[in-house]
């Protein structure tokens, strides 16, 4: 150690360098802090594959309950339709069987009178019209003539013996019968053969 006025100066070559730490105990903490925070990852790993699954189980309940909903919305909007559509058609069914017996006074009107004039063709070309515009509407008259009786379309008024034609054979029609689109309005009213030989 050297003097210089009075004051002691340490030389740099003379500092104790014996408790320096060495290198290797310093890698040596490191590693031992990296092992320490893996289980701490891979903890924070299996919390996020839990958290992952519980999302992914809550989106599939949410998109069922979604897929459910517009179901049972579109279940609600047809059956609203088919409801609307039903109240027409029973309004419209009301309106045309308020017309039939009009239609059957034009059918008498023009049975009792074959002359030509231009009174009764006013009253056909009426007529005609009339039937045209039910008929647009979706009425249709029942076809009789010829026809075996079917009970679903025809009312039985009374029972002819015969040898001349088939048995239960619509022998003649007594009132015209209509159906509004599918639906049964009126059944025709009819004569039917009774043939014992059959």
């Amino acid at each position: 150690m050297a003097r210089t006025n009075g004051k002691s100066k340490v030389e740099p070559q003379e500092l104790d360098l014996e408790h320096e730490l060495p290198a290797s105990d310093g890698e040596g903490e490191e590693s031992n802090a990296v092992a320490a925070a893996e289980p701490t990852s891979q903890s924070a790993g299996a919390g996020l594959d839990s958290e992952m699954e519980k999302l992914r189980a809550e989106r599939d309940m949410l998109l069922d309950r979604l897929a459910r909903s517009q179901a049972e919305f579109e279940n609600a909007r047809k059956r609203a339709a088919a409801e609307q559509q039903r109240f027409r058609d029973y309004a419209l069914a009301d309106a045309i069987k308020s017309l039939l017996p009009t239609l059957d006074s034009f059918e008498r009107a023009l049975k009792t009178s074959e002359e030509k004039s231009e009174f009764r063709n006013g009253v056909e070309l009426i007529y005609k019209q009339l039937q045209d515009a039910l008929q647009k509407l979706g009425l249709t008259p029942i076809t009789t003539q010829g026809e075996m009786f079917d009970p679903h379309l025809h009312e039985a008024v009374e029972m002819v013996e015969t040898h001349e034609a088939e048995d239960h054979k619509v022998l003649e029609e007594l009132q015209r019968g209509y159906k509004l689109k599918d639906r049964l309005l009126r059944p025709a009213m009819v004569k039917v053969a009774r043939n014992p030989n059959h």
